[in-house]
């Protein structure tokens, strides 16, 4: 890579990791600079899955006072998050980019509609059900439990394969479940897309080092580092409603990426 494409993977990696922190879909911003400088598909999105990793960890420190009160649900959830992590990378490896990538568009679009929507369906939620309250809490019911545990397993999947906006969906499925704020929910993504991106990231180095671009990885894991704890520091202070406007304008143009790409 010449000087300036360093300079620009690493700009990329700063820019993914506070956006990755704040809102999600910061592989938007990686995965083109990295196909620009001359990665094939499979190599950018494996190298750019580890090169996040740095981010994820310094995005969740930041968000860690939000984290009161989910140790439970976070230790319920992790294992189908890494299981779902696994499946992911299995799925990249093995089978053609375009069979999952065609569904890729509509589920964005799902998360994007229900982080829109979340505020009138958790009070059609809490007006059904006796008990909820507004406050996190490590008491989730069997049957939410389950859902949970679902939509953990499916958007680490989706996160293991591709990882764009997977914050958005994680956001989206998990408001419908939890009556948490907006900014707690982004704690418990925080830590579940690092969970992900994490055992991607051994996964391909263990089974894929033939196509992990060290040198790009190392790039944006540089960026992503600081780029997550400035996201992590800054982000936590965003009034929800600002909050929600970012994650479905990230969403929207994820959806326009992903179609035209």
């Amino acid at each position: 890579m010449t000087v300036w494409e360093v300079v620009a993977v690493i700009a990329a990696g700063l820019a993914a990791g506070g956006i990755n922190a704040v809102v999600g879909s910061g592989t938007l911003v990686t995965f083109p600079v990295l196909l620009a400088v001359g990665l094939p598909p499979v190599t950018a999105t494996v190298s750019n899955s580890m090169g996040l990793v740095p981010g994820n960890l310094t995005g969740a420190l930041g968000y860690r006072r939000e984290l009161t009160g989910q140790r439970r649900l976070l230790l319920s959830l992790f294992p189908a998050s890494v299981l779902g992590a696994l499946t992911g990378a299995f799925l990249l490896l093995h089978l053609p980019a375009t069979a999952f990538e065609t569904v890729v568009p509509v589920l964005v679009g799902l998360a994007v509609v229900l982080v829109a929507v979340q505020p009138l369906l958790q009070r059609w939620l809490r007006h059904r059900s006796s008990g909820a309250g507004p406050s996190p809490t490590d008491r989730v019911g069997p049957g939410r439990t389950a859902a949970l545990f679902g939509c953990a397993y499916a958007t680490g999947t989706y996160g293991g394969y591709f990882a764009a906006s997977q914050g958005v969906l994680q956001i989206g499925l998990f408001g419908l479940l939890l009556p948490h704020s907006l900014q707690q929910l982004n704690a418990l993504k925080n830590v579940l897309t690092l969970g992900v991106n994490a055992v991607a990231a051994i996964t391909y180095a263990v089974v894929a080092t033939d196509r992990v671009d060290w040198a790009a990885a190392g790039l944006v894991a540089a960026g992503s580092l600081v780029g997550g704890f400035l996201g992590g520091r800054y982000g936590r202070r965003l009034p929800s409603w600002l909050l929600r406007s970012l994650i479905v304008a990230v969403g929207v143009v994820a959806i326009v990426v992903l179609v035209t790409r």
